[in-house]
This record gives structure tokens, C-alpha cells and sequence, in this order.
């Protein structure tokens, strides 16, 4: 215990002999670097961080003070080393080469505009609008300006029967039904239409509460003969094995040169496409608005597909997010966001944009 003592007196001694012998300068350097770094320590909250100032002070400080002095600071000479490093790599740093130029704001805001006010439309829907305006953007630039304004519409995923649909796409015809429930009687209404595979445009036939055989018959004949009037190219007709399609419906395409397909049993993937504007018409207008009755149904739908048909882009194989009547030689000339109009649909449910004259 006693040797211990006088160790620490005689260290003790010999420290104090050394400090006599450094320079005043020395000693005001190590003053300064501790009062800062006691300064740094009492703001830490709850880790201290050090500012540019603090360390421009701490480095010009470490400079005045002797070597042994300089590995006891807050900060280690490695620290101050690659502070020193980080600096001569700033001020050589080469500029990086500018990449692709931003959009417009105006672009931007427009683009802002389309998802805001459509909340169902995902990105490339809202790409299709954008080229049917004159707009050529990736759908990852819209993802990216979506994103950034805290905005994620939904993705959309197509899952077609790829391979049949590319191979006779030209000549194909999709049949379906799908039903409506009024909201006052609960009436469950049935609805019949057809779709073009390669154009993707949309006949509707008709709406009844009782869908008969008979009553199908008469939609196929009424189509067909629309068919034969227009000149038809259609060869084959895609439908599944439901009761009310009998051997009278496939006659009335047969008699003019339409084939029926039947789909596999439980099998809606083979008739992708017609499944596909079912649940389309239901995600933006059936599901979104009261049904009264028959009547009802049948002016919506049919405003419905008049939207679909020439006012809305389609994400389809070949379709170029166009609409079904767009005229597939007419590129349009970018408009000017200014110069865009909104038009309403069904009362504001649906939104189409034309490029005002």
C-alpha cells in the first residue's frame, strides 16, 4: 500500500516536471482543444455529433499539440486524418456527367393530375393516358414521380391465355355474362356482351332479369346479323359450357361462319379476356354506382362502353395503350398540360382527357 503511494506521488512529480517544461503555447492549445470538447460533450443528446466548425477547431488545435497529447483527444488522429482525406476528395471530385434532362414541371403536375384524380388507375393506365395525350414516359419515370409525392396506385396485372390469344387474336370473339344486384328490390340483373380479342372492343347485347336459352338465341342472332352487315373477319367465338347457350345459339354463329370454342370446365383462364373487362366494368362503374333497375343498368353500361371503347387506354398484347376506336396510324402531337380538357363520365365517376382545340 505504502509502494503504491509513493509510485503515484513520484509520477505524479515527474508530470508536473514536464508540464513546467512545455511551452505557454502548448499548454493554451490543450486548454482550448478541452473547453471545446467539453463544450461538444455537453450538447451530446443522446450522442454528441461534431459540426464542420467543431472539427475545423479540433484539427488546427491537434496541430499545436504535442504528438502524445494528440491520442488522448475526443477524437482520434485517424478521425482527423480522414477528415483531412474526405476534404481533398471534395475538392478533386470530377462533376458527374449530366444524364437523361427532368421532365417539365408542368409535365409532372399533369401526371400528379391523373393519378390524384383517377385512384384506381395504376402506372401504366396512367401511361396510356399520358401517350394517347402525346406524352412518351416510362412507366418507371411515373413510378418514381409517384412515389416521390407519396403516391402508389395500384398495379395492374393482365394474365391472358398468351398463347392462343397471339395465334388467332385477329379472328377471335369472347362471349360471357356477368350479373348486377339493384340496391332498393335486390334484384339480380344479367348482363350479355362480346368482346373483339384483337381490338378489344366491347358489343354489349343485352340485360334481363331472366336469361333464358331463348332469350340468348335472339342476342346471337340480332349480333350476327349486325356482324354481316359490318362485314365481319371473325371465325371463332370463345364461351363456356353454360345451360343457356344451346345448340340454337352455336347454329346462329355457325350459319355465319363462326365457330364455337367451348373453355374447359371451371376454366375462366381460357376466356381471359372476357373475364377481364368483367372485372374492369365492375372495378370502375358497376361496383361504384346504385343500381335502380333495368333500365338503369342498361344506360349506364352503355355509356360505360362507349367510354371504353373510345376513351380509355388498354394495356392489351398489340394495343399500344390505346383505345379500341383510336385510329392506329394517328400519333398524336404532345399537348400542352394547359391545353388538356377533363371530361366527365357518368356524372364525374369516370374521367376522360381529350386535347382541347
Amino acid at each position: 500500500m505504502l509502494v503504491r503511494l509513493v509510485y503515484r506521488l513520484g509520477v505524479a512529480v515527474l508530470s508536473w516536471l514536464v508540464l513546467l517544461a512545455r511551452s505557454s503555447a502548448s499548454k493554451d492549445a490543450e486548454i482550448l482543444a478541452l473547453r471545446q470538447e467539453v463544450a461538444v460533450l455537453r450538447r451530446g443528446n443522446p450522442k454528441p455529433r461534431l459540426g464542420w466548425d467543431d472539427r475545423a477547431l479540433l484539427a488546427a488545435l491537434s496541430r499545436l499539440l504535442p504528438k502524445k497529447l494528440r491520442a488522448h483527444r475526443i477524437v482520434t488522429p485517424a478521425t482527423l486524418l480522414d477528415w483531412h482525406r474526405r476534404l481533398i476528395k471534395r475538392k478533386w471530385a470530377q462533376p458527374r456527367p449530366s444524364g437523361r434532362p427532368p421532365l417539365a414541371e408542368e409535365l409532372v403536375e399533369l401526371i400528379l393530375r391523373l393519378a390524384r384524380e383517377n385512384r384506381t388507375w395504376g402506372v401504366v393506365r396512367v401511361q396510356g393516358e399520358l401517350r394517347r395525350l402525346g406524352h412518351r414516359i416510362g412507366a418507371g419515370t411515373i413510378r418514381r414521380i409517384l412515389r416521390s409525392h407519396r403516391i402508389r396506385p395500384p398495379s395492374v396485372r393482365d394474365d391472358s391465355w398468351r398463347t392462343f390469344l397471339r395465334a388467332h387474336a385477329e379472328t377471335i370473339l369472347a362471349l360471357d355474362f356477368f350479373h348486377v344486384d339493384c340496391v332498393v328490390t335486390l334484384t339480380r340483373l344479367y348482363v350479355a356482351f362480346v368482346v373483339e380479342h384483337r381490338t378489344r372492343r366491347v358489343h354489349l347485347l343485352g340485360v334481363t332479369r331472366y336469361p333464358t336459352g331463348a332469350w340468348a338465341v335472339q342476342l346471337a342472332r340480332g349480333f350476327t346479323a349486325d356482324l354481316e352487315e359490318a362485314g365481319h373477319r371473325f371465325t371463332r367465338l370463345i364461351r363456356d359450357r353454360d345451360g343457356k347457350f344451346t345448340c340454337a345459339f352455336d347454329a346462329a354463329f355457325a350459319s355465319v361462319g363462326i365457330e364455337t370454342v367451348l373453355t374447359a370446365p371451371q376454366t375462366p383462364r381460357m376466356n381471359a379476356i372476357a373475364e377481364r373487362f368483367v372485372r374492369t366494368v365492375r372495378a370502375e362503374c358497376t361496383d361504384r354506382i346504385l343500381i335502380v333497375g333495368e333500365c338503369h343498368l342498361r344506360t349506364v353500361l352503355e355509356r360505360y362502353v362507349d367510354h371504353y371503347n373510345a376513351g380509355r387506354s388498354h394495356q392489351g398484347q398489340g394495343m399500344d395503350l390505346r383505345a379500341p376506336d383510336d385510329a392506329s396510324n394517328v400519333i398524336p402531337f404532345p399537348a400542352l398540360p394547359e391545353r388538356v380538357r377533363r371530361e366527365s363520365v357518368l356524372g364525374g365517376l369516370i374521367n376522360e382527357y381529350r386535347i382541347a382545340a
